[in-house]
């Protein structure tokens, strides 16, 4: 090398901080299962057997509107062609796995109750919990949602979430897969308390440091584009630390916010659409996971009105999916149908394309697509994805790929440069 030795030491002194910020400040990807989605059920309905009744109740809705696949893809929108191997694989994930990721509601679905019965409710609700954790019928993942840190529900949600604490059982202790969702977030400094709080809760309840995680609800526009005209929420992400577990899209509060109408008040609303990029540009490479929102149009009612709901929620859920956006609300068990149906669908079409694209890419093998390897990162973490939510079974990966479910993880958590 002919370049003077304090040149390239002056470039190193240079950098070496502004690299070390970088790994810090940009983890890369989380690593692990992302539930396809979080249901929100109001804290006193919420019951140690909810789960197993929502997958009947969606089973029983199946059976009653789409009692076939010919009748599901008509009444969903699902390719017919995708339909036949589709119904049964959604059929068995409602018997085995109806809920992945669950939320005890103590904000927007639980109104009209006092103090004293929302701490009532969070005693009872902390020990079904506990329960169906014993019995092993809870959720993968679940959490509660407590009221916002504005002034006026401040003190009522972190005796909430203090009381829900203090009642888990003592076998349960604090359940893995955890989180807290604060909704109606409008500032940087809320995000802060959050850190304080959780700190405070674990010292109290003699939690492990650094256990207690929350995710960031965007439903103000205040989140997306502050009053010096920056996005705060990228600040919160960064305050956030390692506690952030992820951003939900609120879709009617924020549309409302936004003074949208309430007929069209929508997740594919140009003001959703642009806070959702703005939330995914600040998560991007944090490790920090996005969900969209709901729709509220519920498959209720007649037969037509199900089938349009469900029309409706197929389309909603593969355009998010299209979109970067892996999670996503959902309100009614008659949703859950449609929930798995889209996802399945979405990863089985992009399958086969998927799979020989990483194939030819790790043999180095000639094709018509020149992959880099973010893009081999990218095509493994989207297998991992269909894997985890049971959209593609490991002897078909196996098959396709020549690898593993070990081989694809290795390759996802590689570095670019590696």
């Amino acid at each position: 090398m002919h370049i003077d030795a304090n040149v390239l030491a002056e470039i190193e002194r240079k950098l070496e901080p502004v690299d070390a910020a970088f790994a810090r400040l940009y983890p890369g990807e989380r690593q692990g299962r992302q539930p396809v989605h979080t249901v929100y059920v109001p804290a006193d309905r919420f019951s140690a057997r909810l789960c197993r009744e929502w997958g009947d109740q969606a089973i029983g809705a199946l059976a009653e509107f789409a009692p076939d696949p010919d009748g599901f893809a008509a009444a969903s929108g699902i390719d017919p062609v995708l339909a036949g191997d589709l119904y049964p694989r959604v059929r068995a994930k409602l018997a085995a796995e109806p809920i992945e990721d669950l939320r005890i509601d103590f904000e927007d679905g639980y109104l009209g109750h006092s103090a004293e019965q929302e701490y009532a409710t969070a005693r009872r609700a902390a020990r079904e919990l506990g329960t169906a954790i014993a019995d092993g019928s809870a959720p993968a993942f679940h959490g509660i949602r407590i009221k916002s840190l504005e002034a006026a529900t401040r003190q009522r949600g972190i005796r909430t979430l203090d009381t829900f604490l203090a009642a888990l059982p003592a076998s349960t202790g604090l359940p893995d897969g955890f989180v807290v969702t604060c909704p109606k977030v409008t500032a940087v400094e809320q995000v802060e308390a959050m850190l304080t709080l959780c700190a405070g809760l674990e010292r109290a309840h003699g939690l492990d440091d650094g256990s207690l995680r929350f995710e960031i609800q965007v439903e103000t526009p205040q989140t997306v584009l502050g009053a010096d005209g920056t996005a705060p929420i990228a600040r919160m992400v960064r305050a956030a630390g390692n506690r952030c577990a992820g951003l939900h899209y609120g879709t009617y509060d924020y549309s409302a916010a936004c003074g949208i109408a309430a007929e069209h008040q929508s997740m594919e609303h140009a003001v959703a659409d642009h806070a959702k990029a703005v939330m995914q540009l600040a998560a991007a490479g944090t490790g920090v996971r996005l969900s969209d929102g709901s729709t509220n149009i519920l498959p209720v009612g007649t037969a037509e009105e199900v089938h349009h709901a469900w029309r409706l929620h197929t389309r909603l859920v593969g355009r998010s999916l299209e979109r970067g956006f892996y999670q996503g609300w959902d309100l009614h068990p008659a949703q859950l149908p449609t929930r798995f149906a889209a996802t399945y669908a979405f990863f089985r079409a992009g399958f086969p394309a998927a799979a020989d694209r990483l194939r030819r890419y790790l043999e180095h093998a000639a094709g018509g697509v020149l992959d880099e390897p973010a893009t081999a990162r990218a095509l493994s973490g989207f297998l991992l994805r269909g894997l985890d939510c049971g959209a593609i079974d490991p002897a078909e990966l196996s098959t396709a790929t020549g690898r593993t479910r070990a081989d694809l993880e290795a390759l996802h958590r590689r570095s670019p440069v590696d």
